[in-house]
């Protein structure tokens, strides 16, 4: 079995722990949406418009119908 060659303090371990649970690393990444040009998560549907995917062969995964009648 591996054994460390330094001791390794609670307080770094703490900090590593509390920055993996909290997730206070860093902010989630934003992209625009081609179609609209609203803030979105990558790789996610639109929540503005409903479309995923590239302006040219993106689909409209969301009709404006179905995201009126939730709200």
């Amino acid at each position: 079995m591996a054994m460390p060659k330094h001791k390794i303090g609670k307080t770094k371990t703490r900090i590593r722990k509390s920055i993996a649970y909290y997730g206070i690393a860093k902010t989630p990444a934003m992209s625009l949406c081609p179609h609209c040009g609203e803030k979105k998560m990558p790789h996610r549907v639109c929540p503005h418009c409903g479309f995923y995917g590239s302006k040219t062969g993106g689909v409209q995964v969301i009709t404006k119908a179905v995201k009126e009648a939730k709200e």
